[in-house]
């Protein structure tokens, strides 16, 4: 704990010196204080907050990503498929019946490509497909604000929850390692009617 701090005769004297030059405030025009009571509908802030040290390391890391990361998004999802089908499909053992590579292309490119992959093998009667977006370069130039990394990676489960995609799709989920990994996407497409 730090002890206090005196001051010393030049500074004492500079300060008797402002003292002598101000004037008391007249109580009659100084407006009142507001009161320190919370407003109504504002929660109050709690009076104990945590102990902190300087020197102390942070508890867990900052984010600076508003969203969640799309796999865990993935994985929050209900499930719309066979337990059983969804499991040896997450483990890989089911096998793509058509791939569609959108790797290195831009998002006006791969967009109008995506959707006539997707309903045209729904129309072909596919149930499996795999969507490759690579997991994208990290793009970082220093700003203050982040960039995405990997911006087809980011960009394709939302095109695939939006018409005309939507009605076509019963599943979304990250594919394994031995069909992309984090780089791809399994989609498994509705019965076409």
């Amino acid at each position: 704990m730090r002890r206090p701090r005196h001051l010393s005769a030049e500074e004492r004297a500079l300060w008797d010196r402002v003292a002598e030059r101000t004037k008391p405030i007249d109580p009659k025009t100084v407006a009142p204080l507001p009161s320190k009571a919370p407003l109504p509908g504002k929660p109050s802030v709690p009076k104990s907050r945590p102990k902190f040290r300087v020197g102390e390391k942070a508890s867990g890391q900052p984010k600076n990503d508003l969203l969640p990361d799309i796999t865990d998004r993935l994985s929050r999802a209900p499930l719309n498929m066979d337990h059983k089908s969804f499991g040896r499909m997450k483990r890989g053992k089911l096998s793509p019946e058509a791939r569609i590579d959108l790797h290195g292309m831009t998002l006006a490119q791969a967009h109008p490509e995506l959707i006539a992959f997707i309903l045209g093998s729904q129309a072909a009667g596919r149930r499996l497909v795999l969507v490759i977006t690579g997991k994208g370069k990290d793009r970082d130039d220093g700003g203050p604000i982040p960039t995405r990394h990997g911006v087809l990676r980011h960009q394709v489960p939302q095109w695939l929850a939006l018409p005309p995609l939507s009605q076509a799709i019963l599943q979304v989920t990250p594919a394994h390692q031995r069909h992309g990994g984090q780089g791809a996407y399994y989609i498994y497409l509705r019965r076409s009617r």
